[in-house]
């Protein structure tokens, strides 16, 4: 029996650490940590305001970035927020909607990484 509580962080390759920080901090993410590590690299950890877990932008040293990588994010209208995102010149796709599945899309950071977007709640 494992005694894990919770999800910290899902690690994210990038090749510009200082880029990636600042195009999610443009998206209204909050810095939770950002340590050097070595005289080129740092610990960066950024979520969500109010968020209980967030993404690692790590070195892309560790991993080649440009990765689907199947990390999703809630909102509470995905129309809006594909909207906003769109008008602030992230790479978004298509908003998807099927019948019984939340409103949904994928957008894309500076190193070609996709995330997913999903409406938050079942009365979709």
């Amino acid at each position: 029996m494992t005694t894990i509580t919770g999800l910290r962080t899902v690690g994210v390759p990038v090749t510009d650490q200082d880029r990636a920080l600042a195009f999610y901090t443009e998206l209204g993410f909050e810095t939770r940590l950002d340590a050097p590590i070595s005289e080129t690299t740092r610990w960066i950890e950024i979520a969500p305001p109010g968020s209980t877990s967030g993404l690692a932008l790590v070195s892309g040293n560790e991993v080649a970035p440009g990765i689907d990588t199947g990390v999703r994010f809630s909102v509470a209208s995905a129309e809006v927020e594909h909207r906003d995102m769109a008008a602030g010149g992230v790479a978004v796709g298509e908003l998807l909607r099927w019948d019984g599945v939340p409103p949904m899309f994928t957008f894309t950071d500076p190193d070609g990484n996709t995330f997913y977007v999903v409406q938050e709640g079942s009365d979709v």
